[in-house]
């Protein structure tokens, strides 16, 4: 039985398209459906958009002149602070719930040219913040797995609209694991590129250095199609990278994969968890891939890093939404007002947290205590990264330490809801590229969760953590 257009990936979309067993508007038509049927329940949309009866007929003109593009008519969802010009972008805020982008994205230029379809924007924690998407403006994203249970964050609209077939593949930001998070809860695949592989340029920004768009799709090979669609040289970005100065990366027949089992068997992940962690290492040794143990201990401050550089990002970057120049603007009956209405109404709890503690510690007497520090670390730990990768072609951990929790269970405690992102900070830190793809399910509570493994390649290694990924595929 052939199973629902909305249920294809992108490659199967795009050869259905091509050999005719299906039209563009039928493709669109189909995912537009199931997401108005079930987003009501999920949440995963904040807006679907509607249909645009001319790009719908261009991408059919393309496609029956033989435009290979992979993307062409593909009906994909895109994060609410990426900006699509005409559209909303709140970045799932109050601060900015008024607010119509009046410009593309570069990703969003791309995706256009490439023949892409919009079908509407996805939740998300407001401004990115959090791992749960239990802190948009507009209400919580579910997980179409279980419900009862966090889909991840911050792009857990996106991924959620990919798990549930809402579309055919989605794009979200990764500041600290915020693809890949999500993507592991889900059961999908979730890819943060190289830093600079991907422009920034409109991408409403939490943290400029640790910052990137990326793709969430089915597959390895539906992400590596988009990646290869958004990626390369921007000069509206001045940190994107020009691809001519980085050599090809050579893919070995078989992987060598680094583990840094000291890590990983530390308190707080799931036993379940990490069994399934290590079946997924054995499959791939046993199709002839090689594992070798590595150390990696700065890796253990990584988190505490991420957490003084992240908010101290976040309070620069957020400064200008102070309903004078940008953002929700409330009056009061002094100019005080304006700014403590204005900032108090439009940000919620979570990112009044971030701003307070990233001006904590840009502070004078305190700059030096807390950013320099966390900022030096940084350094080593891109050493200590370089090191390892002299050993090793990628780097293994689980994705989480745990499966999807339910809605509540730790929103009460920022640091439980932070450790969150323990295997993935690192990534960010450093700017290396880093991929989560399913490598089986936990039983919790009598339900089956998805958890994902997650690799990590050197910089500019983003092919190599494709590879990875779709051995595990493979291996499965």
């Amino acid at each position: 039985m052939t199973k629902p257009l909305n249920e294809y990936t992108i490659v199967e979309a795009a050869r259905a398209l091509r050999a005719r067993e299906c039209t563009v508007l039928e493709l669109w038509d189909a995912c537009r459906t199931a997401a108005e049927e079930k987003n009501p329940a999920l949440n995963a949309y904040l807006e679907l958009f509607d249909a645009d009866d001319a790009a719908i007929a261009a991408a059919q003109k393309r496609i029956d002149a033989g435009d290979t593009s992979m993307l062409c008519g593909i009906p994909l969802a895109m994060k609410d602070n990426i900006l699509v010009e005409g559209k909303t972008v709140s970045a799932a805020s109050k601060m900015l719930e008024q607010y119509r982008a009046t410009y593309d994205a570069t990703v969003t230029t791309r995706l256009k040219k490439a023949g892409a379809l919009f079908l509407g924007r996805t939740n998300m924690d407001e401004f990115a913040m959090g791992s749960s998407t239990e802190h948009s403006a507009f209400g919580p994203t579910r997980n179409p797995v279980d419900p009862s249970r966090i889909p991840g964050g911050s792009s857990g609209g996106s991924a959620a609209a990919v798990a549930a077939h809402l579309c055919i593949a989605a794009l979200g930001s990764d500041t600290g694991g915020s693809i890949r998070q999500p993507a592991a809860h889900t059961g999908i695949v979730g890819l943060k590129p190289t830093y600079g592989a991907v422009s920034r340029n409109g991408l409403i920004a939490l943290g400029s250095s640790l910052d990137q768009i990326g793709p969430l799709a089915k597959s390895a090979e539906d992400a590596e199609i988009l990646f290869a669609a958004i990626r390369g040289h921007d000069p509206l970005d001045g940190t994107t990278i020009d691809e001519a100065t980085y050599p090809p990366v050579a893919l070995p027949e078989k992987l060598t994969i680094g583990i840094p089992r000291a890590l990983i068997g530390q308190d707080g992940v799931d036993p379940a968890l990490r069994t399934v962690f290590t079946e997924t290492l054995s499959k791939l040794e046993a199709a002839g891939h090689t594992l070798v143990d590595i150390e990696l201990p700065m890796s253990s401050s990584a988190l505490a890093a991420y957490y003084v550089i992240m908010p101290a990002e976040v309070s620069a970057n957020l400064a200008r939404l102070d309903g004078m120049r940008y953002g929700h603007a409330a009056r009061g009956k002094t100019l005080l007002d304006d700014y403590l209405l204005s900032r108090t109404e439009g940000f919620g709890s979570e990112t009044k947290r971030r701003i307070l503690l990233g001006t904590f510690v840009l502070s004078s007497g305190y700059i030096d205590a807390y950013y320099r520090k966390a900022d030096a670390a940084r350094e080593v730990l891109r050493a200590e990264y370089a090191r390892a990768f002299a050993q090793c072609d990628v780097i293994a951990f689980p994705t989480t330490p745990s499966a999807a929790f339910r809605f509540g269970e730790k929103s009460g405690d920022p640091v439980a809801m932070y450790l969150e992102d323990v295997f993935t900070v690192t990534a960010n830190l450093t700017g290396m590229p880093a991929i989560s793809v399913p490598m089986g399910a936990v039983e919790t509570e009598g339900a089956r969760l998805p958890v994902g493994i997650h690799f990590t390649a050197s910089h500019g290694g983003d092919t190599l953590a494709l590879l990875a990924a779709r051995e595990v595929e493979t291996a499965r």
